[in-house]
């Protein structure tokens, strides 16, 4: 259910479970951890899903029985974060509840334009991944991040790419992504780390 293709440089990491709007099982948020820790050495990168969804977050039933307040979230999104190169979230569809965490770890957003972007813990009864309200804050501001936590917004790809949350609407995420670090792949791990850390 989650597939991993290393490919010249680039680890395309990929949610592959349709049929369930690519929720995530305690095993997938496991195996997505792990591949991002992996890829520390690796240039490039891309995190898509297949389908019309992204991912739904968490499966219900699983997050009812613990997964919600899995150390895993932190795992995935900690590891995204810390890449050294350059990481994109190809976005084929929605991305909701603790699949934010991992979007808004990375780098750079793409989505289609029917995508949508919501995190119901409001209405759920959970809290959000630890890191999550600040990086989600430091990309739209508190007001919007409120809106988005604790109002139960959804937001629509138009309204994320005016506050700042996805930075292009295209129509093949994936795609765009692979030609988004054709440059980095080019120029190799050490470059892409000492440019990403000059920009802070």
């Amino acid at each position: 259910m989650i597939r991993v293709e290393d490919a010249g440089g680039l680890r395309r990491i990929t949610l592959d479970r349709p049929d369930k709007a690519n929720a995530l099982t305690p095993e997938m948020l496991s195996d997505l951890a792990d591949a991002a820790e992996a890829a520390e050495e690796i240039p490039a990168l891309i995190l898509t899903g297949t389908g019309r969804v992204f991912s739904a977050g968490a499966d219900l039933d699983a997050a009812k029985a613990g997964m919600a307040v899995s150390p895993d979230w932190e795992r995935l999104s900690r590891a995204i974060a810390a890449h050294p190169g350059l990481t994109i979230a190809a976005l084929n569809g929605t991305a909701a509840g603790g699949a934010m965490g991992m979007v808004l770890a990375c780098d750079i957003r793409l989505a289609v334009s029917e995508a949508k972007f919501f995190y119901p813990v409001m209405k759920l009864g959970y809290l959000p991944q630890p890191s999550d309200p600040a990086r989600l804050a430091a990309l739209i501001g508190p007001a919007r991040a409120k809106m988005i936590l604790m109002a139960g917004q959804k937001i629509t790809a138009g309204e994320a790419l005016s506050w700042g949350l996805v930075d292009r609407i295209v129509d093949a995420p994936a795609k765009e992504a692979e030609a988004l670090v054709a440059d980095v792949l080019a120029a190799g791990t050490s470059h892409a780390s000492a440019i990403k850390a000059m920009i802070g």
